[in-house]
């Protein structure tokens, strides 16, 4: 394994704590591999032999269930995931596959629980990290339940426009069948949800989106902390997409600030 690569993962938040003894201990019977595009790396229902570490490429979380299937959620380098089941040394409550050409870094699980029980400051982050993705994944589920589809779509928009400057544009940081599965809607169906959100300023080009005026999709969106977080610490681990970053259209001399880099650590 490269000393770069084992330089981003000590930057994570998960591992940054640790003693340094404990971080190579964990660290050497780990094994890096690159995987192409729509390979299936876990299953849904087997056993959590490893943590993995997105460093390169992007991975989908996902579910399915008689016939129907869902995404949980996008992670983007560098990231882990599957750190509950690791911990718990329980099933996989998602399968995950790659979105295209991925190097992933797998951490045994067995040597995750022995660290836990080993390093206090390790075993801090991790119930830190598992706390907050609860919570996300509380306001995941909030999210579906209470608020209609273009709600859905309008929050999401909004969330990624935060500076409220006219002109904000972004391009999409997964396909639409992505978002569309993410929002609980189908792809037909939030297709249908952008052209309705055209009054309300916001323009669709293929995968740019542009806001030019945002209180008017405020109206819509109603965004809460409760739902939309994030926490007063600004933690942004869990279920989620990838951030994306914000351009200007407008003047050059009002950038739009980017959206801090979610570092995700799911189940």
């Amino acid at each position: 394994m490269r000393d770069s690569e084992l330089a981003e993962i000590r930057k994570l938040p998960l591992f940054c704590s640790m003693a340094e003894e404990n971080f190579h201990v964990l660290t050497h019977a780990a094994y890096d591999q690159t995987f192409p595009a729509q390979v299936q790396l876990i299953e849904e229902g087997a056993v959590a032999d490893f943590l993995h570490v997105v460093v390169e490429g992007s991975v989908e979380l996902f579910a399915d269930w008689q016939g129907r299937e869902t995404t949980m959620a996008v992670v983007p380098p560098v990231s882990t995931f599957i750190l509950a089941a690791s911990i718990m040394d329980a099933p996989y409550l998602m399968s995950a596959r790659t979105l295209g050409r991925t190097r992933i870094i797998l951490l045994p699980s067995v040597n995750l629980r022995t660290m836990f029980q080993t390093d206090p400051n390790f075993a801090m982050a991790t119930i830190s990290e598992l706390a907050a993705s609860y919570r996300s994944v509380v306001r995941h589920t909030k999210n579906l339940k209470l608020r209609t589809a273009r709600e859905r779509l309008a929050a999401y928009l909004l969330t990624h426009a935060t500076s409220g400057r006219r002109g904000a544009s972004f391009t999409l940081p997964v396909e639409k069948r992505l978002l569309a599965s993410f929002l609980g809607v189908t792809p037909e169906s939030l297709s249908r949800l952008m052209k309705s959100l055209q009054d309300f300023g916001v323009n669709v080009d293929g995968q740019r989106i542009t806001i030019t005026d945002p209180s008017a999709l405020a109206k819509i969106a109603i965004l809460s902390p409760q739902m939309d977080g994030p926490d007063s610490n600004g933690v942004t681990t869990g279920i989620g997409l990838p951030d994306v970053n914000l351009e200007p259209k407008e003047s050059p001399k009002y950038p739009i600030k980017t959206i801090k880099e979610a570092k995700l650590s799911l189940f």
